[in-house]
């Protein structure tokens, strides 16, 4: 399956200024695969090593991290030749081993001339700096997300209509109402699968939609899992389980602000403040600020007690309340109440991934909000977003009257246009805003 990072590794590896590369990311968005593809297709050979597959690797380390003394006995492990250029060294999981992520430092500083790879699950939360330093300003990094909605549509066989919608998008003309038709229907079935490549892979083999719920129950339980894995108190370990459980059930509410007191009568941010900084950390959940103010940098003014938070992966979101794929196929007025944070969700998802920051913002009597507020090529735009096609918005308009943006942008299951300054973008191509 074809996957955007692709596009940042050509450049990686084309860069005279290249450095050895961290690839970080929740568990399963795809890591592993993207870099055994990458390096298949643009190297002439691969020298992979696994650290929690193979335990001689973490000792080999130990015993000194300078590339002269390293390569030789990787080139023996892996069975292959190392070559300058010409070989790509991946090292995978090595948040096990810490002292691989320091060597980093001298291959960067002694051997530039060799490619190298890292990649680790939960890297945020998992290494322990106690010892080794970490090899600030000698790595390049990448934060990897699960299959946005053009991935999607690309690994389903729709390279056409992700061509139609990129010049829909460009010229605010709607798609011929059959296309629009059959992308949103599409759409639905991303909401229900959502973008990690094993249940996006399932989906397309089988079309089996319970096979699908296999996959995302399997991955739920390896996500609480990793929380008793890399937390060693017993409170935290719970206090991270219930924060990650809660996340949907807030976004249910119709106020899908973060509202601590959800967790625990009389909770506190004091209690809970560790859980959420290891979910975010561990990329499992995005935290989205409120914007006090609308003046650059938008991360200058934002309130750090007034934020949401979206799950990294909609079909997770969906597996972990057993939502019927009916539900979502048909939209049933019984899941209204869950509809609109799953929808908040999706596009928050689609704009992280696609290198877009998000805030939102409110006013001061807390009556109106606008779902987002992003920088898009240099200017503050609000995105007001819909579940349905009903897009009237009293926020939006208020928003505008006070601030004047250049334009706005309501994302929602109409098709595309432009009218009043406000730009129309259907919900399946919110992945290309990250284009302006």
């Amino acid at each position: 399956m074809y996957r955007k990072i692709y596009k940042y590794l050509s450049r990686w590896k084309d860069d005279k200024y290249r450095k050895p590369l961290i690839i970080q990311g929740a568990r399963q968005v795809g890591k592993t695969y993207s870099m055994l593809e990458f390096g298949k297709n643009n190297y002439e050979n691969v020298a992979y090593f696994n650290f929690q597959t193979d335990p001689v690797l973490s000792e080999t380390f130990s015993e000194s991290i300078h590339p002269d003394y390293l390569l030789p006995l990787l080139g023996r492990i892996a069975k292959t030749v190392i070559i300058p250029e010409k070989t790509l060294i991946i090292l995978d999981e090595i948040q096990l081993c810490e002292r691989a992520l320091t060597c980093l430092k001298y291959f960067y500083e002694e051997k530039p001339e060799y490619h190298i790879i890292a990649a680790g699950s939960l890297l945020g939360v998992a290494v322990n700096r106690k010892e080794y330093a970490f090899p600030v300003g000698k790595i390049d990094r990448y934060t990897m997300y699960p299959m946005d909605m053009e991935e999607f549509l690309l690994a389903y066989g729709e390279e056409d209509l992700v061509k139609m919608i990129e010049t829909a998008f460009y010229s605010d003309k709607s798609l011929p109402e059959v296309l629009h038709h059959d992308a949103i229907e599409l759409y639905k079935k991303y909401l229900i699968t959502g973008g990690m490549p094993e249940a996006v892979a399932r989906l397309i083999e089988t079309y089996d939609f319970l096979q699908v719920r296999h996959v995302q129950d399997s991955l739920l339980m390896d996500y609480l899992d990793d929380m008793s894995k890399y937390q060693n108190n017993v409170n935290e370990i719970k206090k991270t389980r219930l924060t990650y459980h809660i996340v949907s059930v807030q976004l249910s509410k119709k106020n899908t602000r973060f509202q601590y007191k959800l967790l625990k009568t009389g909770g506190r941010a004091a209690e809970f403040e560790n859980a959420i900084e290891w979910l975010v950390m561990s990329g499992m959940v995005s935290q989205v600020y409120r914007c006090e103010q609308i003046m650059k940098p938008l991360e200058n003014y934002i309130d750090i007690d007034d934020f949401k938070i979206y799950l990294s992966d909609t079909g997770l979101l969906c597996a972990q309340k057993d939502v019927s794929v009916d539900d979502i196929l048909y939209m049933n007025v019984e899941i209204n109440d869950f509809k609109g944070g799953l929808t908040e969700n999706y596009v928050n998802s689609q704009l992280i991934t696609n290198g877009i920051k998000t805030y939102f913002w409110k006013n001061e009597k807390g009556t109106s909000e606008v779902d987002f507020i992003v920088n898009l090529g240099g200017k503050i735009i609000p995105l007001e977003v819909k579940s349905g096609d009903n897009v009237s918005s009293a926020s939006l308009k208020e928003y505008i009257k006070r601030f004047s943006p250049e334009y706005a942008v309501r994302i929602s299951t109409k098709n595309f246009g432009m009218e009043n300054g406000i730009k129309s973008i259907p919900l399946y191509a919110t992945f290309m805003l990250g284009r302006l």
